[in-house]
């Protein structure tokens, strides 16, 4: 018997249709020879720091760095302790009896780094040493399905990236831990989460905001005239800009003395237009929140969505291109079109024409090619789905189209001294332009009346107008993505900048969850299209922007590694040792820090011990000092208390008079919290003594 293990049972049911294996069972389908099985994403991870003996935010224990990690099942939080989830350690064990009983195993996780690193988490896990091969396909239509399984590949070709999966997992780990652990103890109070990827983006979102509303906006003066030629009228801008009204003024009268524009030169030539490349992930999800308002998150699970429904391509691709062996379905895919009622003509009209070959370079292509639409139409899908298939289904029509031609013209007028300049564009052969029918976001397309050098024009209008410099625009989801895949370019060091090329931080498969991570930390939020930092991820931007934790061009550095990683380049225990010195150097950094963020700017020492300050969680206040075991919980007969109510309590034993706590009965009532003896809460009634936790009155 051979085992199919895919990524995640969906995808495991079109595996196992295609092989034969019908029969179901429990956490898997078997039958002609195959036992078709699943995970749920990570069944395994990397077991956090209490499993190292490392309990509780301690100074002393930081950094944490263990010597081997330790694979556990997922965790899920069962009260204040996380335990082994029940439904991950059930299939594990359906795993550890299918790979008893099997021959060999084959891998259908995604094709890529993070599907490689989930079975081998398991297979290391479980402790499996039967042999396995690689199934590496772009589809999971059946046919894409047949010829992986006809062409299966040694798993050990995959080492290198598996290699690189798991630096990257570990190096999260030690920057993630670390330099959460130490910002919270310097911050003391609060639990802030830092990481590798995360902070520098947190970074370019605060910088870029900052910028922003510290921009201060400068006036400026043009003077805009206007002439007309055979009907068609038209307006330019002088060239000059005035940096005050009463010379624009000055200016203005000048040209209108005068009356007459004249023509100083005029300027035609033909641009050629070359079509966009097909999408990667990232060029994907960019479009999609310009144009739909879509989330990079949402993006990517609709593609995936797509992808499991078998009509769109593997998409967490990081390639524009394609190779030349998928160019020869490319004719049938366009014929496929045809029978999509949008693009039916234009598909129709491209069949007869020579394709562009400018997405077609087999160097380019890297573990997976550009996201293309598969040999299957569509059928039964949502709203937001069709809008993501169809961006890349037009999307490979015009990749593979003619060019825009279009004559530029620019033209140059002179007046009073002034030179006024304007510029048009008519479109002679729309091209690739014509899929979706859209102008030109750029340029805007404008038809001038044949003007000829040394003619001239009546002054019809004349005026001046004022405007002012604007800041660099607020992130949006589309910007951040295209700074995070970018940054490499920006690195001011030119030897740096070299050596990591084109590098960015994160990757296509990841960027989105990072971005979701800052919103889960309350860290940014929106504010309509554009990304906000929130006070408290201000408060930490300021406290790590000068700090290693924060420094893009060392991440994009990183990023670079484990790429060469990939391609055994370099060496994973050397970057292993690499993270290592800069998770210290972060610590250090972090620790001697200063994060203020204390409930109105409040420092509250912890009552019990009288040393330790009192941190505040989302659930609970308790002591700095893990030794001394103060904790007061948030929520208090159905009431969540406030931070300046919890700090009324700890510092003078008692609240303002709180309404609509509730009884077990379920009825409201009315009263003051107070800090006994014994540090457990009470309540104190209007008119009556205080009721402790012992009176029956707890709540």
């Amino acid at each position: 018997m051979k085992v199919i293990i895919a990524e995640k049972p969906s995808v495991a049911q079109g595996i196992a249709s295609v092989v034969g294996a019908r029969q179901r069972k429990d956490g898997y389908l078997t039958g002609d020879g195959y036992a078709v099985t699943w995970a749920f994403g990570h069944l395994v991870g990397l077991a956090m720091p209490e499993s190292y003996g490392f309990s509780g935010f301690r100074r002393e224990h930081l950094p944490i760095l263990p010597q081997e990690f330790r694979l556990v099942p997922r965790q899920v939080r069962e009260g204040k302790v996380y335990k082994d989830d029940p439904g991950v350690v059930r299939q594990l064990e359906v795993l550890r009896e299918l790979f008893d009983r099997c021959e060999s195993i084959i891998v259908a996780t995604d094709a890529g780094r993070e599907g490689e690193l989930i079975f081998r988490y398991v297979y290391n896990y479980l402790g499996c040493t039967k042999p396995f091969v690689r199934l590496w396909i772009s589809s999971l239509t059946d046919k894409a399905i047949r010829e992986g399984l006809r062409n299966l590949r040694e798993g050990s070709l995959y080492d290198n990236l598996y290699l690189s999966a798991k630096a990257r997992s570990e190096a999260d780990w030690l920057v993630g831990i670390n330099s959460s652990q130490a910002l919270s103890l310097a911050a003391g109070q609060g639990v802030f989460s830092l990481g590798r990827v995360q902070t520098p983006t947190l970074a370019m979102i605060c910088s870029r905001y900052r910028e922003n509303k510290q921009f201060v906006p400068r006036k400026y003066f043009q003077i805009k005239v206007s002439a007309a030629k055979d009907g068609i009228a038209f307006s330019a801008l002088s060239r000059n800009r005035f940096d005050d009204l009463e010379t624009a003024t000055a200016g203005l009268r000048e040209v209108e003395d005068g009356g007459m524009l004249a023509v100083s030169s005029v300027e035609r030539r033909e641009a050629v237009q070359e079509p966009p490349l097909l999408y990667d992930l990232t060029a994907l999800q960019k479009e999609a929140n310009g144009k739909l308002d879509f989330s990079a998150d949402k993006t990517l699970t609709l593609a995936q969505s797509l992808y499991e429904k078998k009509v769109l391509s593997y998409p967490r691709t990081g390639s524009r291109y394609i190779s030349e062996d998928v160019f020869e379905e490319i004719p049938s895919r366009i014929t496929l079109l045809q029978q999509y009622p949008r693009f039916a003509a234009i598909a129709s009209a491209l069949r007869d024409t020579p394709l562009n070959r400018r997405p077609v370079d087999d160097a380019k292509v890297t573990d997976h090619h550009a996201l293309l639409v598969t040999e299957n139409l569509p059928e039964g899908l949502s709203q937001d789905e069709r809008a993501i298939y169809e961006m890349v289904a037009a999307r490979l029509l015009e990749a593979f189209s003619p060019h825009c031609v279009k004559e530029m013209t620019e033209v140059a007028l002179s007046a009073g001294g002034e030179i006024f300049t304007l510029k048009g564009a008519v479109v002679k052969s729309a091209g690739w332009r014509a899929v979706r029918g859209e102008p030109e976001e750029e340029v805007e397309e404008t038809t001038l009346p044949e003007l000829q050098t040394d003619e001239t024009l009546p002054l019809l209008a004349s005026e001046t107008v004022e405007k002012q410099t604007k800041p660099k625009p607020l992130h949006t989801e589309s910007s951040l993505l295209s700074a995070m895949e970018h940054c490499g370019r920006e690195i001011g060091d030119g030897q740096l900048r070299t050596a990591i090329r084109e590098a960015g931080i994160g990757t296509p498969a990841t960027r989105a969850a990072v971005i979701e991570t800052l919103f889960a930390r309350n860290y940014i939020r929106r504010d309509k299209k554009n990304l906000v930092p929130t006070e408290k991820g201000l408060a930490v931007y300021d406290t790590v922007k000068d700090k290693k934790i924060a420094d893009v061009e060392m991440t994009a550095a990183w990023e670079d590694t484990l790429a060469k990683i990939e391609t055994g380049e370099a060496d994973a225990p050397s970057f292993r040792r690499d993270i290592e010195v800069y998770t210290a150097q972060i610590v250090a950094e972090l620790l001697a820090a200063t994060l203020d963020v204390a409930p109105s700017g409040e420092q509250c020492t912890c009552p019990k011990c009288k040393k330790s300050r009192i941190l505040f969680f989302d659930k609970v206040a308790k002591c700095a000092d893990v030794d001394c075991g103060f904790t007061l919980f948030r929520n208090k007969g159905g009431k969540v208390l406030t931070d300046k109510q919890i700090v009324g309590l700890v510092t003078t034993g008692r609240t303002p008079l709180v309404k609509g706590f509730r009884n077990r009965e379920g009825r409201s009532f009315d009263a003051a919290l107070v800090l006994n003896p014994d540090f457990t809460v009470g309540y104190s009634f209007p008119d009556r003594k205080p009721q402790g936790e012992k009176s029956g009155r707890k709540r």
